[in-house]
């Protein structure tokens, strides 16, 4: 349960927070995610431990497939160094708009994930292996669809 009652929004923090200082504003707001979130040990967090909490680890993994992704006009090129032909029976291809998924490279439950130089259609990607290199050929989709937000004023 979320400790709402701890929080002094009321009818006169609008008129508080508009007077005060920016020194002050930092403070109070340190004050009030000091008493909010609370680490393991007692102390309370700073904003940049918040901030690392949420950033994206590097994994091993991403570092062994040793992939290239790269673009020609109609599609999107991703090589990939495979010694051993036999894995290519055990790996698993799947792709979205703009990622790249391969599994069970080069050992079972391996997951790898490749971001995409271009947006990629659903279908008409092909594979194909040889001399060591697995090439994938996805086509390029140039349908992107735009959607425009109003912007209303609070």
């Amino acid at each position: 349960m979320f400790p709402w009652n701890i929080f002094p929004f009321n009818k006169d923090m609008k008129n508080k927070l508009q007077h005060m200082k920016p020194d002050e504003i930092d403070q109070f707001i340190k004050g009030i995610l000091g008493n909010v979130m609370p680490s393991q040990s007692g102390e309370t967090m700073n904003s940049q431990d918040i901030v690392n909490h949420y950033r994206p680890q590097p994994t091993q993994q991403a570092n062994t497939l040793n992939s290239t992704a790269f673009e020609t006009h109609d599609s999107v090129f991703v090589r990939i160094p495979i010694k051993d032909e036999s894995l290519l029976k055990e790996m698993r291809i799947y792709h979205t708009a703009n990622q790249l998924m391969v599994e069970n490279i080069p050992e079972k439950d391996h997951k790898h994930s490749i971001t995409l130089p271009a947006m990629v259609k659903k279908k008409g990607s092909s594979a194909k292996y040889k001399d060591g290199i697995l090439e994938i050929k996805l086509i390029k989709s140039y349908d992107i669809q735009y959607s425009q937000i109003d912007v209303t004023e609070i």
